[in-house]
């Protein structure tokens, strides 16, 4: 089969790699209907993290199941089925205790499993699945062409921007800041406004994702950043700063902007993934009684709340998917979500 492996900096190539076997008994093989390319792949991509020798890449997909192995209980050829971006086993107390990222049997995408086996990586024409009961989510038929981009965001962006709105304990009537206009961002504004908040301010300087955060939701939107985009959110509350602040991109800068937007005893909900050196302020904290909670997202956990608002069109996250490609261009999709001409890019493997 063809498969997304990167060499290093700017270097992803779609090569020909081994067919995926099942060899634990726990496994599944998906046949890949659709993935993406998601903004923490672009780390390795640029060459943050460094690439030390070909790897497969990718941790979002869905598809339809080719094979189970014989321990399979719940997941059934046929069924068409949402792959979280981790392999969890959904039944360890730390799953059960709701944060699956941290499956004591867990694992990741294009990495060696705890069973010896291989997981292949989401950018690829099939996927071997460790833990596949615990791991996939099935999602009852049939499944429409127009439904795709909407399931796909459950695998990862739309879980982790409702993840940060969790996290800050957005409620009713709240006043929320989004720092972030990426697909996370985005998504963030549909959860906030889902979660019942009366103001959302999305800050965002691209117009067309202004664009799509207005039709998500947001009632303001701050294209300012620094001092003055703290200063443009005081002027929207009182002077006081936001209830709860959502920051998804996870730089220092935007640590920044999200701690200095919350009002005192706000709260942020972060789920950007830690680049550039983000420092918390524990004195402002402490001085502010602003609290600070978040992490990597564990989106299992979401996947069935979401899902039925996903189908019924009462939310859209999949309108994040801005420009589709075959996997046989996955190099460009890569290259226009860099040079920041896709907020997402999805990718289908060719019939």
């Amino acid at each position: 089969m063809r498969a997304t492996v990167i060499h290093g900096a700017r270097d992803i190539r779609l090569e020909t790699v081994a067919d995926p076997i099942l060899s634990t008994g726990g496994d599944a093989i998906v046949r890949v209907v659709a993935a993406c390319v998601c903004g923490s792949d672009l780390w390795s991509y640029r060459g943050i993290a460094p690439t030390e020798q070909p790897h497969r890449i990718g941790h979002e997909f869905i598809g339809v199941v080719e094979d189970v192995g014989a321990d399979v209980e719940r997941i059934r050829p046929g069924d068409f089925v949402i792959a979280p971006f981790y392999v969890c086993d959904n039944t360890c107390i730390n799953c059960r205790n709701g944060v699956s990222t941290s499956c004591l049997n867990g694992g990741w995408w294009g990495q060696d499993d705890r069973f010896g086996g291989f997981a292949d990586g989401g950018q690829g024409e099939r996927v071997r699945v460790p833990l596949a009961d615990g791991t996939l989510v099935a999602v009852p038929g049939p499944v429409t062409d127009d439904e795709i981009p909407g399931l796909l965001s459950l695998a990862d962006v739309m879980g982790t921007g409702h993840h940060a709105a969790v996290s800050a304990g957005v409620r009713a009537g709240d006043t929320v800041v989004v720092v972030g206009d990426g697909a996370v961002g985005l998504c963030a504004v549909i959860a906030a406004k889902r979660l019942g908040a009366s103001e959302i301010i999305a800050m965002s300087r691209n117009p067309q994702r202004q664009e799509l955060a207005w039709e998500f939701g947001a009632t303001h939107v701050v294209a300012e950043r620094g001092d003055e985009g703290v200063m443009a959110v005081r002027q929207l509350t009182q002077g006081v700063g936001a209830d709860r602040v959502l920051e998804c991109v996870g730089t220092k800068e935007s640590m920044d902007q999200a701690l200095a937007s919350a009002r005192p005893g706000g709260r942020v909900g972060f789920v950007g993934v830690p680049a550039g050196g983000p420092e918390l302020s524990v004195r402002d904290m402490f001085n502010r009684n602003v609290g600070v909670v978040g992490g990597v997202a564990p989106v299992r956990g979401y996947i069935e709340e979401l899902l039925p608002d996903v189908r019924s069109g009462s939310i859209q996250p999949g309108k994040v998917f801005d420009l589709e490609l075959p996997l046989s261009e996955v190099a460009d999709a890569y290259a226009a979500m860099d040079e920041r001409r896709a907020t997402k890019v999805l990718l289908r493997p060719e019939s």
